[in-house]
Protein backbone atom coordinates (compact mmCIF):
# COMPACT_ATOMS: atom_id res chain seq x y z
CA UNK A 1 0.00 0.00 0.00
CA UNK A 2 1.29 3.46 -0.91
CA UNK A 3 1.15 5.75 2.10
CA UNK A 4 0.56 9.52 2.05
CA UNK A 5 3.07 10.84 4.62
CA UNK A 6 1.95 14.03 6.41
CA UNK A 7 4.47 16.04 8.43
CA UNK A 8 3.23 18.72 10.85
CA UNK A 9 6.11 21.01 11.88
CA UNK A 10 5.04 23.21 14.81
CA UNK A 11 6.69 26.19 16.48
CA UNK A 12 6.67 25.63 20.27
CA UNK A 13 8.92 28.57 21.20
CA UNK A 14 8.15 30.84 24.15
CA UNK A 15 6.01 33.22 22.09
CA UNK A 16 3.51 30.38 21.54
CA UNK A 17 2.91 30.12 25.31
CA UNK A 18 -0.70 30.37 26.50
CA UNK A 19 -3.61 30.58 24.07
CA UNK A 20 -1.63 29.74 20.87
CA UNK A 21 -0.15 26.45 22.15
CA UNK A 22 -3.50 25.41 23.68
CA UNK A 23 -5.15 26.16 20.32
CA UNK A 24 -2.54 24.00 18.55
CA UNK A 25 -3.19 21.09 20.96
CA UNK A 26 -6.95 21.35 20.37
CA UNK A 27 -6.45 21.76 16.62
CA UNK A 28 -4.26 18.66 16.42
CA UNK A 29 -6.80 16.59 18.36
CA UNK A 30 -9.62 17.84 16.10
CA UNK A 31 -7.56 17.09 12.98
CA UNK A 32 -6.90 13.47 13.99
CA UNK A 33 -10.54 12.89 15.03
CA UNK A 34 -11.77 14.31 11.73
CA UNK A 35 -9.34 12.28 9.60
CA UNK A 36 -10.27 9.06 11.38
CA UNK A 37 -13.80 9.54 10.04
CA UNK A 38 -12.54 9.76 6.44
CA UNK A 39 -12.12 6.32 4.81
CA UNK A 40 -9.57 7.60 2.26
CA UNK A 41 -7.42 9.30 4.92
CA UNK A 42 -7.72 6.28 7.22
CA UNK A 43 -6.43 4.10 4.40
CA UNK A 44 -3.50 6.21 3.22
CA UNK A 45 -2.53 9.09 5.56
CA UNK A 46 0.30 8.61 8.06
CA UNK A 47 1.06 11.55 10.36
CA UNK A 48 4.25 12.75 12.07
CA UNK A 49 4.66 15.70 14.44
CA UNK A 50 7.89 17.71 14.67
CA UNK A 51 8.33 20.69 16.99
CA UNK A 52 10.95 23.40 17.20
CA UNK A 53 11.85 25.70 20.08
CA UNK A 54 15.46 25.97 21.32
CA UNK A 55 15.94 22.64 19.54
CA UNK A 56 14.00 20.59 16.99
CA UNK A 57 12.45 17.25 17.92
CA UNK A 58 10.31 14.61 16.28
CA UNK A 59 7.65 13.90 18.90
CA UNK A 60 5.64 11.43 16.81
CA UNK A 61 7.26 9.33 14.06
CA UNK A 62 5.24 8.64 10.92
CA UNK A 63 2.21 6.81 12.34
CA UNK A 64 -1.01 5.47 10.88
CA UNK A 65 -4.10 7.38 12.00
CA UNK A 66 -5.61 4.54 14.02
CA UNK A 67 -2.46 4.32 16.17
CA UNK A 68 -1.73 8.06 16.46
CA UNK A 69 -1.52 9.53 19.98
CA UNK A 70 -1.29 13.30 20.39
CA UNK A 71 2.01 14.38 21.96
CA UNK A 72 2.36 16.66 24.97
CA UNK A 73 3.14 20.15 23.68
CA UNK A 74 4.68 22.89 25.82
CA UNK A 75 5.94 26.32 24.72
CA UNK A 76 9.30 27.78 25.77
CA UNK A 77 12.68 28.80 24.37
CA UNK A 78 13.84 30.22 21.04
CA UNK A 79 12.94 29.38 17.42
CA UNK A 80 15.31 26.82 15.84
CA UNK A 81 13.50 26.73 12.50
CA UNK A 82 16.62 25.91 10.46
CA UNK A 83 17.32 22.91 12.70
CA UNK A 84 13.69 21.81 12.24
CA UNK A 85 14.11 21.76 8.45
CA UNK A 86 17.28 19.64 8.74
CA UNK A 87 15.38 17.23 11.02
CA UNK A 88 12.40 17.17 8.63
CA UNK A 89 14.68 16.21 5.71
CA UNK A 90 16.27 13.47 7.85
CA UNK A 91 12.84 12.08 8.83
CA UNK A 92 11.67 12.06 5.20
CA UNK A 93 14.83 10.19 4.12
CA UNK A 94 14.42 7.67 6.93
CA UNK A 95 10.64 7.14 6.94
CA UNK A 96 9.29 7.68 3.42
CA UNK A 97 9.59 4.52 1.35
CA UNK A 98 11.23 4.95 -2.03
CA UNK A 99 9.99 3.11 -5.11
CA UNK A 100 11.82 0.10 -6.54
CA UNK A 101 11.63 -1.75 -9.85
CA UNK A 102 9.17 -4.18 -8.19
CA UNK A 103 6.88 -1.75 -6.40
CA UNK A 104 6.00 1.93 -6.12
CA UNK A 105 7.05 3.82 -3.01
CA UNK A 106 5.04 6.18 -0.84
CA UNK A 107 3.44 9.32 -2.25
CA UNK A 108 5.44 12.52 -1.87
CA UNK A 109 5.03 13.83 1.68
CA UNK A 110 2.68 16.72 2.41
CA UNK A 111 4.13 19.24 4.91
CA UNK A 112 2.43 21.93 7.04
CA UNK A 113 4.71 24.24 9.05
CA UNK A 114 3.25 26.69 11.60
CA UNK A 115 5.26 29.52 13.19
CA UNK A 116 4.38 32.74 15.00
CA UNK A 117 7.86 34.30 14.90
CA UNK A 118 11.19 34.57 13.11
CA UNK A 119 13.95 31.92 13.11
CA UNK A 120 16.67 32.46 15.74
CA UNK A 121 19.11 30.16 13.91
CA UNK A 122 20.49 29.93 10.36
CA UNK A 123 17.89 28.76 7.82
CA UNK A 124 20.47 27.96 5.11
CA UNK A 125 21.46 24.44 6.30
CA UNK A 126 17.76 23.57 6.55
CA UNK A 127 16.95 24.88 3.08
CA UNK A 128 19.95 22.97 1.70
CA UNK A 129 18.80 19.76 3.47
CA UNK A 130 15.26 20.15 2.10
CA UNK A 131 16.65 20.38 -1.44
CA UNK A 132 17.89 16.77 -1.06
CA UNK A 133 14.37 15.33 -0.55
CA UNK A 134 11.18 15.41 -2.58
CA UNK A 135 8.01 16.79 -1.06
CA UNK A 136 4.54 17.32 -2.49
CA UNK A 137 2.52 20.27 -1.18
CA UNK A 138 4.51 22.26 1.41
CA UNK A 139 2.48 24.92 3.24
CA UNK A 140 4.07 27.41 5.66
CA UNK A 141 1.70 29.24 7.97
CA UNK A 142 2.65 32.58 9.55
CA UNK A 143 0.50 32.91 12.67
CA UNK A 144 -0.01 36.48 13.86
CA UNK A 145 1.61 39.83 13.11
CA UNK A 146 5.07 38.89 14.47
CA UNK A 147 5.51 35.93 12.11
CA UNK A 148 8.28 36.33 9.54
CA UNK A 149 6.72 35.66 6.12
CA UNK A 150 9.95 36.48 4.25
CA UNK A 151 11.78 33.58 5.97
CA UNK A 152 8.86 31.26 5.28
CA UNK A 153 8.91 32.29 1.60
CA UNK A 154 12.50 30.99 1.44
CA UNK A 155 11.24 27.58 2.60
CA UNK A 156 8.19 27.20 0.36
CA UNK A 157 6.30 29.01 -2.40
CA UNK A 158 3.07 28.43 -0.49
CA UNK A 159 2.83 30.76 2.52
CA UNK A 160 -0.44 31.56 4.28
CA UNK A 161 -0.97 34.10 7.02
CA UNK A 162 -3.24 34.23 10.07
CA UNK A 163 -3.96 37.79 11.26
CA UNK A 164 -3.77 36.58 14.86
CA UNK A 165 -2.39 33.53 16.67
CA UNK A 166 -5.56 33.16 18.74
CA UNK A 167 -7.65 30.04 19.20
CA UNK A 168 -10.19 30.88 16.45
CA UNK A 169 -7.54 31.48 13.77
CA UNK A 170 -5.46 28.44 14.68
CA UNK A 171 -8.62 26.29 14.82
CA UNK A 172 -9.53 27.47 11.30
CA UNK A 173 -6.02 26.64 10.10
CA UNK A 174 -6.18 23.10 11.49
CA UNK A 175 -9.66 22.59 10.01
CA UNK A 176 -8.24 23.58 6.63
CA UNK A 177 -5.24 21.26 7.15
CA UNK A 178 -7.66 18.45 7.96
CA UNK A 179 -9.75 19.01 4.83
CA UNK A 180 -6.53 19.39 2.78
CA UNK A 181 -5.26 16.01 3.99
CA UNK A 182 -8.67 14.44 3.25
CA UNK A 183 -8.67 15.85 -0.29
CA UNK A 184 -5.03 14.81 -0.78
CA UNK A 185 -5.81 11.25 0.37
CA UNK A 186 -8.73 11.05 -2.03
CA UNK A 187 -6.65 12.40 -4.94
CA UNK A 188 -3.80 9.94 -4.50
CA UNK A 189 -6.24 7.05 -4.11
CA UNK A 190 -8.52 7.91 -7.03
CA UNK A 191 -6.35 9.91 -9.46
CA UNK A 192 -3.09 8.10 -8.55
CA UNK A 193 -1.21 11.40 -8.69
CA UNK A 194 0.95 13.25 -6.19
CA UNK A 195 -0.57 16.38 -4.65
CA UNK A 196 1.62 19.19 -5.94
CA UNK A 197 0.38 22.61 -4.87
CA UNK A 198 -2.25 24.95 -3.52
CA UNK A 199 -4.54 24.30 -6.52
CA UNK A 200 -4.86 20.68 -5.38
CA UNK A 201 -6.16 21.73 -1.94
CA UNK A 202 -9.57 23.09 -0.88
CA UNK A 203 -9.75 26.93 -0.77
CA UNK A 204 -8.54 28.35 2.57
CA UNK A 205 -11.14 29.81 4.98
CA UNK A 206 -11.39 33.62 5.45
CA UNK A 207 -9.00 33.53 8.45
CA UNK A 208 -6.24 31.97 6.31
CA UNK A 209 -4.81 34.46 3.79
CA UNK A 210 -2.48 33.38 0.99
CA UNK A 211 0.71 35.52 0.93
CA UNK A 212 1.59 36.49 -2.64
Amino acid sequence: MRRLPVYLVIDTSGSMFGEPIEAVKNGLQMLITSLRQDPYALETAYVSVLTFASEARQLVPLTELSQFQSPELTASGTTAMGEALVLLADCIKREVQKGTAEQKGDWKPVVFLLSDGAPTDDLNPGIKALATVKTGTFVCCAAGQSADTSSLKRISEIVVNLDTADSNSIKSFFKWVSSSISVSSQKVELAKKDVAGLDDLPPPPPEVNVVM
